[in-house]
């Protein structure tokens, strides 16, 4: 008698509906994980109000070249939330996503910002305040390697930015001083998780230069160690630009979810989270929520200084372009 029972129950879990699953790749840099691990519950719990359907986000890090590359050598991504617009624009270079990605959502498709900032050990022995503390024979600034990270080529433009308002535009002065701190730094890292862990746990150098996010998270990640903050007197406008790859989105049937997914970040909700996480919004009345968290500092963009990043990447970016020029027998 159990048999029929059984081939009954069988039959009704067969029949039965199954429970709609969607998933989801998103392709970030290197030191994101903190900030998507508070995002995407947060979503995939809207997703399935929303839909009915559950949804799993698989996530991976690493410099953002280098996850651009691997996009194009076939990596699934179906959104990229990067640290660069140049790592995105090679992908529209690659014919994954359309060359006006950056109209496709408000702020140039970046729904939230950083800058360039310091962290320094327990009481600041060194000092450290500004970018040309750097170049100090006695501090050792902690970087990645602005060939791989996107957070470095920052580090590096930000510094260009601060010796050429310096030095009235020298743009020799400017390229001496990035070769002063660069001679300076102790140990190149492919991408900035692994130069906060040379900072943090490795005890290697003065100041670590990432961007002022992460500079919170690593102070309350590193509690105990007692790390300080610094925002220098002037630091360069970081977007962090976010895009569907539109040619994997199509291939994956994930369009819809991934477009959802990157207009809810610029949602009052994520943007809260964002802020609990150092970030810098673009909505306004979150911004003005947590104004008084955040240090003054004088922005500059790549815009303004540099002409904008098509001519960063031909006159610094390039093979044999400034950048190598500074960062000789590195």
């Amino acid at each position: 008698m159990r048999l029929p029972l059984i081939a009954t129950a069988l039959a009704l879990t067969l029949s039965g509906p199954a429970l709609a699953q969607d998933k989801l790749l998103n392709v970030s840099y290197d030191i994101a994980r903190e900030l998507f691990e508070a995002l995407n519950p947060v979503f995939a719990e809207k997703w399935q109000a929303d839909t009915g359907r559950s949804l799993t986000i698989d996530m991976s890090h690493g410099g953002s070249s280098r996850q651009a590359r691997a996009i194009l050598e076939g990596l699934p991504a179906d959104v990229v939330t990067f640290n660069q617009e140049t790592d995105v624009d090679v992908l529209a270079d690659g014919g994954l996503l359309p060359e006006d990605w950056r109209d496709a959502l408000p702020n140039g498709a970046s729904p939230y910002y950083s800058l360039p900032a310091f962290l320094v050990r327990e009481g600041n022995p060194k000092g450290i305040e500004d970018w040309d503390d750097l170049a100090r024979d006695d501090v050792a600034p902690v970087f990645p390697n602005p060939k791989t990270s996107g957070n470095a080529r920052y580090t590096y433009l930000a510094a260009y930015a601060y010796a050429l308002a310096q030095n009235g535009g020298d743009q020799a002065a400017a390229q001496e001083f990035v070769r002063a701190v660069f001679d300076n730094v102790p140990v190149f890292d492919t991408g900035g998780r692994a130069a906060t862990q040379t900072f943090a746990e490795r005890g290697i150098g003065d100041v670590l230069v990432t961007f002022e996010a992460e500079t919170g998270q690593i102070a309350k990640q590193y509690e105990a160690q007692g790390f300080e903050r610094v925002t220098p007197s002037m630091s360069l406008f970081a977007a962090f630009p976010v895009a569907v790859v539109a040619e994997n989105a199509e291939d994956n049937g994930t369009t819809e979810l991934a477009t959802a997914y990157l207009d809810w970040l610029y949602t009052p909700e994520a943007q809260r989270i964002l802020a609990q996480n150092y970030y810098r919004v673009t909505d306004e009345t979150v911004a003005a929520e947590v104004a008084d968290t955040q240090a003054p500092v004088e922005l500059v963009t790549v815009d303004d200084v540099f002409g904008g990043w098509d001519r960063v990447r031909e006159e610094h970016l390039a093979d044999g372009a400034i950048l190598d020029q500074v960062f000789v027998n590195r």
